[in-house]
């Protein structure tokens, strides 16, 4: 009798996780990765690209000061914007955890572990971003210092922001590592997805590293590796649009 429950309760698992699954199948949660990781990319190239790209000047304190108050709403928004899609990486990470722990639990929970930290380095260098509002922003507190002194301290909370991204990057390049890993062994969805997210890890480490090592170097190499960011573009389309191939989900599930 005690055999044939051990040997039952397997069964009934895999049965409960099937009756769970058709409530919140495989398929609608990789969609709804794939628009949240959607918002994500979109969110970093507003920031990124149409809000301090076409702000902040390089080398020039003043006129960086002088753009930001200028169009203050503009890096208003470039910040909340960012500060949002830090908050859609939360549930973006559970449901890759629960996606990819069928696969390899380690690596996915190493996976979840640099998601969670990249997000925490990435919100916090987001004071830097903030900073030059309150530095410029003519506060009775800053009297002390002259235009020259507040404009150079905007501008230089400004590349620690720049910098405090780089480091979130670098540990980004080896969670791409671990999710290439993850897509390539998983059958659910196309190997080439994780060919290529392991290549953007490569160029995610190569950038960060010049950044620090060789900050003269980095914007000449930077030009080659920043094509390789279209994996992350491929991989949330096809999360969004065709999801993750069921069956062959629910077989690794079975034998998870």
């Amino acid at each position: 009798m005690l055999d044939q429950r051990i040997e039952g309760e397997p069964q009934r698992s895999v049965a409960k996780s099937m009756e769970h699954n058709a409530k919140w199948s495989p398929r609608l949660q990789a969609r709804i990765a794939g628009g949240l990781y959607l918002i994500v990319i979109a969110g970093g190239v507003f920031a990124e690209l149409v809000v301090r790209g076409q702000l902040v000047v390089t080398g020039d304190a003043a006129a960086t000061a002088h753009n930001i108050m200028a169009h203050q709403m503009l890096y208003r928004w470039g910040f909340f914007v960012e500060l949002f899609y830090c908050v859609c990486n939360v549930p973006l990470t559970v449901i890759f955890y629960n996606l990819f722990k069928v696969v390899n639990r380690n690596v996915t929970l190493m996976m979840v572990v640099l998601d969670f930290t990249v997000n925490a380095i990435e919100v916090i260098s987001l004071l830097g971003h903030f900073a030059p509002l309150l530095i410029l922003g003519g506060g009775h507190y800053i009297n002390a210092f002259t235009a020259e002194q507040l404009q150079t301290a905007s501008y230089v909370s400004i590349q620690l922001f720049e910098h405090g991204f780089a480091i979130a990057l670098f540990f980004f390049g080896f969670d791409c590592f671990a999710m290439a890993y993850l897509i390539y062994n998983s059958t659910f969805l196309p190997r080439i997805l994780g060919v290529l997210l392991a290549i953007e890890g490569i160029g995610y480490l190569v950038n960060s590293t010049a950044l620090f090592l060789a900050p003269t170097l980095q914007p000449r190499i930077f030009p080659y590796f920043a094509p390789t960011a279209l994996a992350e573009i491929a991989l949330a389309l096809w999360l969004l649009v065709v999801g993750v191939n069921v069956r062959k989900w629910e077989a690794k599930a079975s034998t998870a």
